[in-house]
C-alpha cells in the first residue's frame, strides 16, 4: 500500500505538472514510510537510517566502488562501441540518446548541484524508502532465504528490486527497468551491513558515474 501511494503521487505529478514530479517523489519516499511508523510507535533507525555504523558504511561503499565502478565503465565503453551499429528500435529502449557517441571528458554542467541533488534529494529518499522500509517490512513477512557473502537474499530482497524497477515506470520509458540490476547491488548492501548508508552513498555515486559518462560520450 505504502508502495502504491508512492507511485500513484508520481504518476500523477508526472501527468498534470512535471516540474512536481521530482518533489512529490522525494516527499512521498521519505514521508510514507514515517507515517507508517508513526502508527506503530517506529522509529526510522530501525530502518537502517542512521549514522550509529558510518565508518563501517564508508569503507562499504569505497569497496563496492573500486569493484563494480571499472566493470560498469568498460561495459559503458564497449555499448559505445556497438552503438552506432545498432538497430535504432533497440536503441530507443536501452537508452535515452540518440546520434553519434564521441568521447570527450566533461562534467555535467553544475555538477557541484548534481553532487547534492544525488546524494539527499534522490538516492538517500529512494534507499530509505526501497531498502530501507520495504524491504524491512518484505522481510518481517518472508524471512527465510540463502546466504549470500554475509547477507541472506530472500523474496524480500527479490520483491524490493523489482518493485523499484517498476516504480521508475511512473515515468514511462522502459530503459528505466534497467535499475532492477543495481537495485540488486543497493539491496545486498543493506542486508549485509543493516544500514541505508552505504547503499545510498553508492547509488548517489552511480548516478553521478552515469552522468559524467553522458556528458563525455554524448554532450548532456
Amino acid at each position: 500500500m505504502v508502495w502504491a501511494l508512492g507511485f500513484a503521487g508520481i504518476l500523477v505529478a508526472w501527468l498534470v505538472f512535471r516540474p512536481a514530479a521530482k518533489l512529490v517523489a522525494t516527499v512521498g519516499f521519505l514521508y510514507l514510510p514515517l507515517l507508517a511508523m508513526g502508527v506503530r510507535g517506529e522509529d526510522y533507525r530501525d530502518f537502517g537510517l542512521s549514522t550509529r555504523t558510518l565508518g563501517a558504511d564508508v569503507r562499504q561503499f569505497l569497496a563496492m566502488s573500486a569493484l563494480v565502478f571499472p566493470l560498469f565503465v568498460g561495459a559503458y565503453v564497449a555499448f559505445v562501441a556497438l552503438y552506432p551499429s545498432l538497430p535504432a528500435e533497440l536503441v530507443s529502449l536501452v537508452t535515452p540518446y540518440t546520434g553519434v557517441p564521441r568521447f570527450s571528458f566533461r562534467l555535467p554542467d553544475r555538477f557541484l548541484e548534481w553532487v547534492i541533488d544525488q546524494t539527499f534529494v534522490v538516492a538517500l529518499p529512494e534507499e530509505f524508502f526501497y531498502r530501507g522500509y520495504l524491504q524491512t517490512r518484505l522481510r518481517d513477512a518472508w524471512p527465510r532465504g540463502r546466504v549470500f557473502l554475509g547477507a541472506r537474499l530472500g523474496p524480500a530482497f527479490w520483491l524490493t528490486a523489482v518493485l523499484f524497477a517498476l516504480g521508475h515506470l511512473a515515468i514511462f520509458e522502459v530503459w528505466r527497468l534497467a535499475v532492477f540490476f543495481p537495485a540488486l547491488l543497493f539491496g545486498w548492501m543493506r542486508e549485509r551491513s543493516g544500514s541505508v548508508v552505504g547503499a545510498a552513498l553508492f547509488h548517489a555515486s552511480a548516478n553521478l558515474l552515469v552522468q559524467v559518462l553522458d556528458a563525455s560520450f554524448f554532450g548532456r
